[in-house]
């Protein structure tokens, strides 16, 4: 055990808090890209990797659905944070004086009435906790950052303004992955099983193959498809349902999805969080 738990971005990004919230007794490993998040732990330097794969503003987070199968990893949780976008600036100025904030595009995208009622222009930064560290670093009390209030104890900043997204039910999903699953835990919440699977070259096959799912009564809470390889007829399918391989109703919805399918790649079995259905 490494005691360590990988994510992708600057100490004080939204992984970081994401990690903090839901393991706050393992190390955050900062990391440059999702893929050395994901090496991190297949090299044991990590114990567990935090990815965020959906956002209910902005939707699927791009690569890691391409990511995810090739990963050799396991999904063992998920986890819903709620994404709550603070002014940070440095000590001891007052909101009049921010002339500029500095944030990812998406931040600063969900900012626009807060940032628009008081004046304030915006600048593009590659990120979140990076914003909140230049504005440290330069110490212009004309500049602030829109960031995570955990970068803001990180790198010691006041917060000037609480909670500034223009809508409140800002949430991202997060998959907590390792290198070994454990399909014998059943969660209080009930069970979600991920996989990916390829069609086979059939009319209507898709069609066909969702069906098993409908007659068995097993909820699929995603469907997505991307394509593979380079090519428009190469296309890779992943699902989210509710449900446990061992459950008889899956059993069977899985078994029919197989008549339909060239390859099913089951990428983990793991309890529901209970705040999945508040959103």
């Amino acid at each position: 055990m490494t005691g360590r738990i990988a994510f992708q971005g600057e100490l004080g990004a939204y992984s970081h808090q994401a990690c903090h919230d839901t393991h706050p007794g393992l190390e955050p490993l900062p990391c440059r890209t999702f893929e050395d998040v994901i090496e991190a732990v297949r090299g044991g330097t990590a114990e567990l990797a935090m990815l965020p794969v959906e956002n209910t503003t902005y939707g699927r987070v791009a690569d890691i659905h391409r990511l995810l199968p090739s990963s050799g990893l396991h999904i063992v949780d998920e986890a819903f944070v709620r994404v709550h976008i603070n002014l940070l600036a440095i000590p001891g100025t007052p909101l009049g004086k921010i002339e500029v904030a500095l944030s990812h595009t998406v931040l600063l995208g969900q900012c626009r009435d807060f940032l628009r009622t008081h004046g304030i222009d915006v600048e593009v930064h590659a990120d979140t906790a990076g914003s909140a560290m230049d504005v440290a670093e330069a110490g212009d009390p004309a500049r602030a950052a829109l960031a995570s209030e955990l970068a803001g104890e990180i790198y010691g900043l006041d917060v000037l303004a609480r909670h500034i997204e223009d809508q409140d039910t800002n949430t991202t999903r997060f998959l907590v992955m390792a290198a070994q699953g454990d399909r014998s835990r059943r969660g209080d919440h009930g069970m979600i099983t991920s996989f990916v699977f390829r069609v086979r070259n059939i009319p209507a096959a898709l069609y066909k193959a969702m069906g098993g799912f409908a007659t068995n009564g097993v909820n699929m809470t995603k469907l997505e498809s991307y394509m593979v390889g380079g090519q428009f007829t190469a296309t890779q399918f992943y699902a989210d349902i509710e449900g446990h391989p061992d459950d008889p109703s899956v059993t069977l919805a899985m078994e029919e999805l197989g008549f339909f399918t060239d390859s099913i790649t089951i990428l983990g079995v793991y309890p529901a969080d209970p705040r999945r259905h508040a959103h």
